[in-house]
């Protein structure tokens, strides 16, 4: 049961894989197959009718049934009906063959379909079997397309200084072919030693030198040759293209651009900025100059290149409108690029200019601080330095000055040193901080000076009026305030706070207050036992250090006389007789009074006594006299009259002085006796001891307190020096020589300060104000200044000043601080490569600013190289050793200067030294490689560059150029361009003719006046290429021959013979049986095709 169905299954698999089918049974349908399902075939396009598919594979039918006739149909694949299924029965086997149909006007095209997919049925007749296979048909290419240039017309223009080897052009051409049949070379048509063309890239390259003036045109044609065309014989089966070739005039050089940057001047309305100069080493328009452009650096377009003159090739750079320059302070850098009139035109380099303004000569000035404090002392005298302000660079011309004109009133300025110094007094109570704009003279600059004012004890204390008055009464109490006084000091702090005293010799009824100036009264006065005037001297003194400052006021008290003392009678108790018939009106006696109040009038009257009216009373003079008669009325009858006087001030009253009055009858002058009081007295006493404390008043106000008064000037001790020595390296704030004054007085009129008054316009030096020593304030250069003389003036601080001067000479020793300078910045000479040795080459110097043995120099060379040498003393350098340009062609030495200098370091200078050595003609040219080996096919056109020859010779100029030729140049099948070294095919090169060139190249250089050369030898590979362009051709499908089943071995059966149209060994056939019934059975000779019985053949 499994044998049945696994037939079944094979009979199915044999129906669908071959496609069979029939109308008897499965088992005799299964018979009936072709040997494979799908065939692959070959065919050639553009093949003749009638001409037969090739396939490796046996196609067809075997026919296992005699009887069986198989026809084959193709029945699908074949729009275009080009192809015809014929069958050929050759013993058991039915041959399917396909071939072109005849007289059909389509043929096979490769480029429009390169294969077909058949499907042919075959049939038997009598059985109607049929069976299905597939046969795919590859088109093969034949050379039937030529290559095709796109495009075909090329123009390029060339200078005529294009270089030798340079690619210029490229040509493309197309084939549409496959294989060696799309391959092609390409070649100019008529030779030429100025171009090669690559054959098969297409590139052409120039191989000679061009010369406008020689010619200006080449018209070039180019082919593009089909390979398969060259084997097959035919050359005529290409294309062409034509190259046009213009040579123009070179522009060799671009313009060269070289320029001077100015400093314009600030009275130039038109300034220019710098001057460029343009060359261009062309000739003709190429080396005249179109323009010249500022390209960048100008984004404002403030500046223009401007010609000098029409034609010119100096160019003047100016602005056009106001620069601006504040927002450049440091200039602009300028980009300049110059432009030819060649065609195509050349561009310079860039040149980088850089411009400045009037003002800057390499940039702005800057402060080197943006603000300078600093502290200033009320002591410092006149001309005192504060402090030194400096802008970098610094520049010669470069000024300072104060912005605002005030400020001048209390400082000045150095204009070329900008030393800040005093003008005048400097007084914190007028103004405690100063601020000073210092601005450069450009005005470009600027600066703020603080100066912060340190207050001393510079003011002594000043009342508010030089002298004052009072007045005080009498009696008053003690303690009494009388005025007060008051002074004020402009110093701040302990120095400006004042105390009083009063500061007569003689003691006075008066104190002041020490702290609020009060006087007031320090016992009773009395204006008629004491002085009625007092002149007080009044001190203020201050707190200030290291010395107090005093004032003193006079203060004139006057005393007041009050009306303090009743009147006084001299006599009092008066007893007087008065004869009766006294006369009316007539003087009795007089009453006095005194008053101690001085100025005070005194007044009488009869306060009782006087009832008859008797009596008259002056009340002015006190003179008492009789107003009426006594004999008469009721006078006559009165003897004694009892009179009470009183003497009065107007405010106080005497008690009443009793004047007894007796009226005698008898005719006798009138009697006084009275008791005297002794007031004139006591009142004389008084008076002369006023007169003695006047006395004593006026001595004081003679007196005079040499203690404050300014009495001596200073003095500068003896041993002050009139010249001293400096050494100009000595640093800033070093001490060079103490200074010394004296003064006699005391206080402050003895406290002295010192200062550099005069002399020192550098501003290098500066003394200190208190200690009066002498120190460096700026770096000195003796190079530059040697020798000063100074004023040096000494203050003493007493009101008002003193002062004295003594001129000091400083003379400047001198330093090894200046470093040999040589006289240029670089060295350069140029010595021919041959030069003797000893041959002195070059000279170079320098100086020395320093003096003696500082500014002795010694010339060396510094290392790297022993083929020169220097004299120490003259600088002049010598070859020591023989010179090779091409192993060392330039030389850069160092040059050192050093100075001789025995007591401080020695200082050196170095400069380039370049020597250039000129070439002579002393090296051949070199092959690089020494030798040349390359391989070439032996179809390549004639005119193909197959290699390049490459020498070089390191000489320079004529020397190194190199001509090139063949001294061997393979029986003249190449040749070599003497200028490019482009080595040509120039006849056809045949494989089978020769194999290997051996070639001899020399290298040949143009030096004078002997020239040198090299050779080298060149191996040429001929490479074969397939020139089998046939195949071997059996004429007939099939041979027949008959052979007797008891042949012998090596029975000859038949010959098969086969035709090749290739030459040569391409047209050698070999033949061999590849398949069949017969395998094993019969051989062939390979080189006769006859074939022999191999074996026994097997009995039927």
């Amino acid at each position: 049961m499994m044998g049945t169905r696994l037939v079944s299954l094979l009979v199915l698999l044999m129906q669908l894989l071959c496609g069979c089918a029939g109308n008897q049974g499965m088992a005799r349908a299964a018979s009936m197959q072709f040997t494979q399902s799908v065939y692959n075939a070959t065919i050639y396009e553009n093949s003749a009718a009638k001409t037969y598919l090739e396939s490796h594979a046996k196609m067809g039918v075997y026919i296992t049934d005699p009887s069986w006739e198989i026809r084959y149909k193709i029945i699908s694949g074949d729009n275009e009906n080009l192809f015809k299924a014929e069958d050929y029965l050759l013993g058991d086997f039915s041959f399917m063959r396909i071939r072109t149909k005849g007289g059909s006007t389509s043929i096979l095209n490769r480029e429009v379909e390169d294969h077909y997919m058949l499907t042919v049925k075959a049939s038997e007749r009598s059985t109607n079997f049929e069976c299905r296979t597939r046969v795919k048909v590859q088109v093969l290419d034949t050379n039937d397309l030529r290559p095709l240039f796109s495009p075909t017309s090329y123009s390029i223009s060339l200078p005529e200084n294009t270089a030798i080897r340079m690619s210029v052009a490229k040509v493309t051409a197309t084939d549409a072919d496959i294989g060696t049949n799309g391959e092609y070379y390409y070649s100019f048509r008529e030779w030429t030693d100025m171009f090669a063309v690559h054959p098969t890239s297409g590139v052409v390259t120039l191989t000679g030198k061009l010369d406008y003036s020689d010619k200006k045109l080449y018209d070039l044609e180019i082919l593009a040759v089909d390979r398969g065309m060259k084997l097959y014989g035919s050359s005529g089966f290409s294309s062409m293209a034509k190259l046009t070739v213009r040579v123009e005039q070179a522009n060799e050089h671009a313009p060269v651009i070289t320029a001077v940057t100015l400093a314009p001047s600030d009275a130039d309305h038109d300034p220019t900025y710098a001057i460029v100069t343009v060359e261009d080493s062309d000739q003709g328009p190429n080396g005249e100059i179109a323009s010249l452009s500022i390209v960048a650096g100008d984004s404002l377009q403030q500046f223009k290149a401007v010609r000098s003159s029409p034609g010119s090739k100096e160019y003047k750079i100016k602005s056009v409108k106001d620069v601006d320059w504040d927002s450049q302070p440091f200039g602009y850098n300028l980009t300049l690029q110059a432009k030819d009139k060649g065609s195509p035109p050349q561009f310079s380099s860039a040149k980088l200019v850089h411009v400045i303004s009037a003002q800057f000569k390499v940039g702005p000035p800057i402060f080197e601080k943006a603000i300078y404090r600093v502290n200033l002392s009320e002591f410092a005298p006149l001309l005192t330095p504060v402090t030194m302000v400096t802008a970098l660079p610094r520049y010669p011309q470069l000024k300072y000055a104060f912005r605002h004109k005030s400020d001048k009133n209390r400082f000045t300025i150095n204009p070329d040193t900008g030393l800040i110094s005093t003008a005048g007094p400097i007084n914190a109570d007028s103004a405690s901080r100063f601020e000073l704009d210092v601005i450069t003279s450009d005005k470009k600059a600027a600066t703020k000076v603080i100066v912060e004012v340190i207050d001393v004890n510079n003011n002594a204390p000043e009342f508010q009026q030089p002298s004052y008055k009072a007045s005080v009464d009498e009696n008053v109490p003690t303690g009494t305030s009388v005025i007060t006084v008051q002074a004020t000091d402009l110093d701040r702090g302990e120095n400006g706070y004042v105390t009083y005293s009063i500061t007569n010799m003689s003691p006075q009824p008066f104190v002041i207050d020490y702290f609020s100036g009060v006087i007031s009264t320090s016992e009773v006065l009395d204006y008629e036992l004491m002085p009625r005037i007092y002149s007080l001297k009044v001190r203020a003194s201050d707190w200030g250090s290291p010395y107090r400052r005093e004032v003193e006021a006079s203060v004139t008290v006057t005393l007041n006389n009050l009306n303090d003392n009743k009147p006084l009678f001299e006599n009092v108790d008066c007893e007087v007789t008065v004869p009766r018939d006294h006369g009316e009106g007539e003087q009795i006696t007089t009453v006095s009074a005194i008053d101690a109040d001085e100025l005070q009038l005194v007044r009488y009257y009869i306060k009782a006594g006087n009832d008859l009216d008797l009596f008259e009373l002056n009340p002015n003079s006190g003179v008492l006299s009789l107003r009426h008669t006594l004999s008469e009325g009721e006078a006559a009858k009165v003897s004694f009259h009892s009179l009470h006087v009183i003497a009065t001030d107007g405010e106080h009253e005497t008690q009443p002085m009793f004047m007894n009055i007796t009226v005698i009858t008898a005719r006798k002058p009138v009697q006084l006796k009275c008791v005297e009081t002794g007031v004139a007295t006591m009142l004389a006493e008084k008076l002369l001891q006023g007169s003695k404390i006047h006395m004593h008043i006026e001595l004081d106000d003679n007196f005079m307190d040499f203690h404050s008064v300014n009495r001596y000037p200073p003095l500068f001790d003896e041993s002050f020096p009139s010249v001293i020595e400096v050494k100009e390296d000595l640093p800033v704030g070093a001490r060079i020589v103490h200074l010394s004054a004296t003064d006699a007085d005391s206080g402050f009129n003895g406290k002295l300060v010192y200062v550099i008054s005069g002399g020192d316009t550098e501003s290098r030096f500066v003394v200190d104000m208190e200690t009066g020593w002498l120190l460096v304030y700026s770096p000195l250069d003796r190079e530059t200044t040697d020798q000063y003389t100074l004023n040096i003036t000494v203050y003493d601080l007493g009101i008002p000043q003193k002062s004295s001067s003594r001129l000091l000479g400083v003379k400047v020793l001198d330093a090894n601080d200046n470093r040999p300078t040589f006289l240029q910045d670089s060295y350069s000479v140029e010595i021919s490569e041959s030069i003797p040795v000893g041959t002195e080459i070059i000279q170079v110097d320098s100086t020395d600013k320093d003096q003696g043995d500082n500014g002795v120099v010694k010339y060396s060379i510094l290392g790297g190289t022993d083929h020169f040498a220097i004299h120490e003393d003259t600088g002049v350098v010598t070859v020591t050793k023989l010179l090779d340009r091409e192993l060392h062609p330039v030389y850069v030495l160092k040059v050192a200067a050093r100075d001789l200098a025995t007591n401080e370091p020695q200082l050196v200078s170095t400069v380039p030294l370049k020597i250039t050595l000129e070439d002579v003609n002393d090296n051949p040219p070199r092959f690089v490689p020494p030798n040349y080996r390359v391989k070439v096919r032996e179809d390549l056109p004639i005119g193909t560059v197959i290699m390049w020859l490459e020498a070089h010779d390191p000489d320079t100029g004529p020397s190194s150029q190199v001509r090139y030729s063949l001294i061997d140049n393979g029986d003249g099948y190449f040749e070599v361009d003497k200028l490019s070294g482009a080595v040509r095919i120039v006849q056809n090169l045949d494989y089978e003719t020769k194999q290997v060139y051996n070639l001899t190249a020399k290298a040949k250089d143009k030096g004078k006046p002997m020239s040198l050369s090299s050779t080298c030898f060149i191996e040429v590979d001929v490479v074969d290429v397939n020139e089998n362009l046939y195949r071997p051709l059996f004429r007939s499908f099939m041979e027949k021959g008959y052979i007797k089943e008891d042949a012998l071995v090596g029975t000859s059966v038949m010959t098969v013979s086969a035709e090749d149209e290739d030459k040569e060994r391409d047209g050698e056939i070999r033949y061999t049986i590849r398949d069949g019934s017969g395998l094993g059975i019969f051989t062939i000779d390979e080189e006769t095709g006859e074939s022999f019985l191999f074996s026994v053949l097997p009995m039927s």
